[in-house]
């Protein structure tokens, strides 16, 4: 069998970093974890071939020479997966997809032509896919109801990528949370439960990205980290020395519930294990908000504190943060954007609530006969998908003003400074390799935020002062400097597209109200 994989074009987004990769010479944030691990588990006699079509587009010798394609998405990719089964079922090949998005909504699937359906995990669904082809099937759809073993998952293959085109390389450890966020569909994919990988097979993979000269950011996607701490923390004893005896070879970043502040040890272990970066759902500083969506692990303890501790143990914090919960009170923004401004947080991920497919709040929005039409995406340029306990128009201008305040050059070089300077715990002393992305970066960043930009001051001063008093520092500090320029473009998109939707909505309200008017009239 000759399989192309295939994975969707990723339109721009908070996750993007386009300006920065622009400027880096790099084409994408990540590399499509799932499908390379999919690859290791296909039979070793099939001929794969995979295409990012982030990097480069599939061509029409590739569609000529594939038996199969295998394509996988998350719901942001959604158009061009829907345009991608239709293709490769015009041109009369058989087309198998899965993925997080195939798997929360089916139909979408089906309805664009797709022949097999391979949902849920695929350690459990893809035996069931190739038992089916090996039996001739024409269609199937493959659900498993237990959850597989992952200590049993294969190596991704890494060799399938052209790692040069990536930002970071993902890895993955574990699978589930043992939270009940009412809002978040992980639970729903993945069960509470969490199930690890062992600490040698992640060392093994480890190797296999220090064998091929992988040198940037290593993204160890979980979900939660640290959702099984014991485990989490077999794993970092076991990824120290092997990290010591490599001189550090990757930084790596991840992300971990809030309350991983209330675990010492935990924080320390992975400070010496080289992370350098951990990625947070805080969601709002309002604990009324946070209880009503049962994330009430962030309500234990002080927000503010719990950051300030994570921070100055040497790990940067980038966290999640959500407008519109139910009856949230009026001012939700402004509290969001000064609890961001008092710690420092560079990277803040601003999103209106949306209610994703079958998680709690969809179906109890659902029962309320409040769902409106439109999936859920996540991205920042989208209205919320049901109807809201405040108006609409306010969330949505809280928001707007939020999320352009936040990436004011000035106000994000400065937040970023505070950040980097709270540090205080000693990061392992690593020497990073540079290559020519860094060494094209470093003078685009000097020219834009140092010259071009009003910035230019602050911008100098910041960046000697880093280098003379934190230079271990300095590495990740620059970095977060490049990502700030995407957020500067980026605002200007989310503000544009969310007006354009206000107007129509306000458009399409004032338009019923003249129609009910006429027809109260028309009856009287």
């Amino acid at each position: 069998m000759k399989a192309l994989l295939l994975w969707p074009i990723m339109p721009n987004s908070f996750w993007s970093y386009q300006e920065t990769l622009d400027l880096a010479g790099l084409r994408s944030t990540n590399p499509p974890l799932g499908l390379i691990t999919v690859a290791a588990m296909l039979p070793s006699d099939w001929e794969i071939k995979l295409i990012d079509r982030n990097i480069c587009l599939e061509t029409d010798e590739d569609w000529n020479w594939c038996d199969l394609a295998i394509i996988s998405a998350m719901i942001i990719q959604k158009e061009d997966f829907r345009e991608l089964i239709q293709k490769g079922v015009t041109l009369g090949k058989k087309v198998a997809v899965g993925g997080p998005f195939a798997t929360s909504v089916p139909e979408f699937a089906l309805e664009a032509g797709a022949n097999y359906l391979i949902l849920d995990e695929g350690e459990c669904t893809i035996p069931m896919f190739l038992e089916a082809l090996a039996r001739g099937e024409e269609r199937g759809i493959f659900r498993a109801t237990e959850k597989p073993d992952v200590t049993q998952t294969p190596i991704p293959r890494f060799d399938l990528l052209n790692l040069d085109a990536y930002m970071a390389v993902t890895v993955q450890f574990s699978r589930g949370c043992p939270f009940q966020c009412e809002f978040c569909d992980i639970i729903t994919l993945f069960g509470r439960k969490p199930r690890t990988k062992t600490p040698e097979q992640m060392l093994a993979e480890l190797e296999a990205l220090y064998q091929m000269g992988w040198y940037r950011y290593v993204f160890i996607v979980d979900d939660n980290f640290i959702g099984n701490k014991r485990n989490a923390k077999l794993l970092l004893r076991e990824l120290i020395p092997w990290m010591e005896e490599r001189n550090y070879p990757f930084p790596l970043l991840t992300e971990a519930s809030l309350n991983l502040a209330e675990d010492d040890e935990l924080i320390e272990l992975m400070v010496k294990a080289g992370f350098s970066m951990v990625f947070m759902g805080i969601e709002t500083p309002d604990v009324d908000s946070l209880m009503g969506v049962h994330k009430e692990q962030n309500t234990r303890l002080s927000l503010v504190e719990s950051c300030h501790k994570i921070t100055r143990a040497g790990l940067q914090i980038m966290a999640g943060f959500i407008l519109g919960f139910d009856n949230e009170r009026t001012g939700a923004g402004d509290r969001i954007q000064q609890f961001i401004e008092d710690t420092g947080i560079p990277q803040a991920h601003l999103s209106l609530l949306q209610a994703f497919h079958n998680t709690s709040m969809w179906t109890r929005l659902q029962q309320e006969g409040r769902l409106l039409d439109g999936l859920a995406t996540g991205y920042q340029g989208t209205l919320m998908n049901f109807q809201p306990t405040r108006p609409l128009e306010e969330i949505v201008t809280e928001f707007i003003n939020c999320f352009w305040n936040l990436y004011e050059p000035l106000s994000y070089l400065k937040r970023t400074y505070r950040h980097f300077t709270l540090m205080a715990g000693r990061r392992p002393a690593i020497k990073r390799q540079l290559t020519w992305h860094e060494v094209r970066l470093f003078p685009a960043i000097c020219w834009r935020q140092g010259v071009v930009r009003s910035t230019r001051w602050r911008f100098w001063w910041q960046l000697v002062a880093i280098a003379l008093q934190k230079p271990h520092l300095f590495y990740d500090y620059f970095v977060a400097l490049s990502f700030g320029e995407h957020f500067f473009t980026f605002r200007h998109e989310v503000k544009a597209l969310l007006e354009k939707q206000l107007v129509v909505l306000q458009q399409q309200q004032t338009q019923h109200k003249e129609q009910a008017s006429y027809q109260l009239s028309s009856v009287s």
